[in-house]
């Protein structure tokens, strides 16, 4: 699991392989990740964007920007979580995913969130750094 606590809002992530959606002999890997994102603060906050930059073993880099997360943009006062799961296809069999997320308080005042960077390895593999 990989956690990062940036503002008071903590977000942990849990990528998984996903062996059944994966076809290896078409360069095709497929992981699904699990998001918690918990209001460790005094101050309630909504998720407004995502940024995601994603690289996979040979270096392509694909950015990924959009507003919400999984169709969303949760709220979440003091003491609260938000959890979600989405995915990631790449044409080699590792990457990593690193990203933030663009949150407002309710003073309008807006703050970027980090997520950590998680590495995207086959079970069973020797994890590489990418």
């Amino acid at each position: 699991m990989y956690r990062k606590v940036t503002h008071d809002i903590e977000v942990t992530v849990e990528p998984s392989f996903m062996p059944e959606h994966s076809s290896p002999e078409k360069r095709r890997f497929v992981w699904a990740y699990e998001i918690e994102i918990r209001n460790l603060g005094p101050d309630t906050v909504r998720l407004r964007n995502r940024h995601w930059m994603i690289t996979d073993a040979n270096g392509e880099i694909e950015e990924v920007r959009g507003a919400g997360v999984v169709g969303e943009q949760p709220t979440l006062e003091p003491g609260s979580s938000f959890r979600y799961t989405s995915g990631c296809p790449l044409a080699t069999s590792s990457g990593i995913m690193v990203g933030d997320y663009e949150m407002e308080r309710e003073t309008g005042e807006r703050f970027f969130v980090d997520i950590p960077a998680f590495s995207l390895d086959l079970p069973n593999h020797r994890p590489t750094v990418n």
